[in-house]
């Protein structure tokens, strides 16, 4: 595929709007949190686990469960809200685990683990790896969950361990910056990237035509996995080289 035609594609066209979104939802509210200085390095942290390809394969497969199964408009958004909000809560709740446990590590710790976990994300990308677990498994947990709230709720909630293995890096690193300031703070900032990170999947469930249009925008994502893991790696490492004081971001 030239340039030209990715540029003019429906893909680039979504993925530029979930772009315009994070920056606009995340840089206004750190502005009115008062540290909109910290708008670059968030940025870069919450983008580098949002955009990453694991995430967009266990959404494909939840979308071509949800496209099988003949769902109508109505029960097909009801679903994918439902499914939406239970990895929040999962990610939202395991990221207080985190920083209850990085508060006690040292920042320029995470500084290091930035970016040997940035390095190992562009390996893995180049070398076309993946870092989800048993796919198999994971296919058999969607295609035989219930096509209900409920159902979505129970997937969604035991589906994001399968996602740990990718995004564990930018969600320890930002844990650890984050948990060095008030607890308020620290909440209300857990709540902002775990925001941005399920945004990709609410302009995948809401902004599109149809779950037929919903698939191909994921699966495009997939495709692209090696293109993904390297800008998630090297904004992952830059943070890294922030964290360290060898890099002004």
């Amino acid at each position: 595929m030239d340039l030209g035609r990715v540029i003019h594609s429906a893909e680039f066209r979504y993925l530029l709007l979930i772009l315009l979104l994070s920056f606009g939802i995340s840089s206004g509210v750190l502005y009115a949190l008062g540290i909109g200085y910290f708008i670059p390095q968030f940025l870069a942290l919450a983008l580098s686990d949002s955009i990453n390809p694991c995430t967009f394969v266990v959404y494909t497969m939840f979308l071509v469960a949800l496209s099988v199964k003949g769902l109508e408009r109505r029960k097909l958004y009801l679903v994918g809200v439902a499914f939406i909000t239970a990895v929040y809560i999962s990610y939202y709740t395991l990221g207080l685990g985190l920083t209850v446990i990085a508060g006690r590590v040292p920042v320029r710790w995470a500084g290091y683990f930035a970016v040997l976990f940035g390095l190992y994300t562009i390996g893995t990308g180049i070398m076309e790896r993946s870092r989800i677990g048993d796919k198999k498994e994971l296919r058999r947990r969607v295609f035989s969950s219930e096509t209900t709230v409920v159902g979505a709720l129970i997937l969604g909630l035991t589906v994001s361990t399968t996602l740990l293995p990718c995004s564990a890096g930018p969600y320890i690193v930002y844990s650890t910056i984050i948990s060095h300031g008030s607890r308020l703070m620290m909440f209300l900032l857990l709540a902002l990237y775990n925001l941005i990170f399920v945004l990709p999947l609410t302009v995948i469930l809401l902004a599109m035509g149809g779950i037929q249009e919903s698939k191909n925008f994921s699966r495009a994502m997939v495709r692209h996995s090696t293109e993904l893991s390297v800008v998630a790696g090297i904004l992952l490492v830059l943070i890294g080289l922030w964290i360290l004081g060898l890099l002004p971001l």
